[in-house]
């Protein structure tokens, strides 16, 4: 799984290096005009990264954020329980969850190792749906191909990924079940509390 979400996140600064694109602009397109470039760029400066962590950290936290929908992608992970949540505790959920994910997988991106990325054909939405998928295999070389499913809506004109599923396993919803765990144990609050101190010892 983690080779999966190296990938995942380099795609992801390939979403925000694109800063600029408007919804009109497929996202199939705004990928793949920007992957190579990036990936190309984390290749390198992967000796700079490896020594310090913290400029990749900052990296990923300012280009990555303004092309996720970390609102849509906490409803999702939360799922019934994100709706006995107030509004409080919502907002501090979700930055507690954006945290946790860009300092953990930021991480893991400097053992990118090059894999090929292929892009497969692609849908548009139907007119008027605001919704869709990109579809896309890494391939590995020696192992099978690895599919990865892309999830983007439209979001004040601009498309933000809101989910993305690795081999079938949703990166979001992948977390439902153990979230609901410590919600049962400790609550929300206490769920919040072991989100943030998961991102202050990443």
């Amino acid at each position: 799984m983690k080779i999966y979400l190296q990938l995942l996140l380099s795609l992801f600064i390939s979403l925000g290096a694109s800063s600029g694109f408007a919804a009109n602009i497929g996202p199939d397109e705004l990928i793949k005009q920007t992957s190579e470039k990036v990936l190309s760029a984390l290749d390198l400066n992967k000796e700079k990264y490896e020594s310090e962590p913290e400029e990749l950290f900052k990296l990923v936290n300012d280009i990555i954020l303004p092309h996720l929908d970390f609102r849509a992608m906490s409803k999702l992970a939360l799922g019934k329980h994100w709706r006995n949540a107030n509004d409080e505790q919502q907002l501090r959920f979700t930055d507690a969850f954006k945290d946790m994910l860009i300092r953990t997988y930021s991480k893991s991106l400097t053992e990118y190792a090059g894999q090929e990325i292929k892009f497969l054909p692609y849908h548009p939405p139907a007119e008027g749906k605001r919704t869709t998928q990109v579809k896309t295999v890494i391939d590995q070389g020696t192992g099978p191909d690895i599919p990865i499913i892309y999830s983007l809506r439209i979001k004040n004109d601009i498309w933000k990924v809101y989910d993305i599923k690795i081999d079938g396993i949703s990166l979001v919803t992948n977390y439902r079940n153990s979230f609901a765990s410590d919600i049962r144990k400790v609550g929300i609050d206490g769920l919040i509390d072991k989100l943030q101190a998961k991102s202050d010892n990443a």
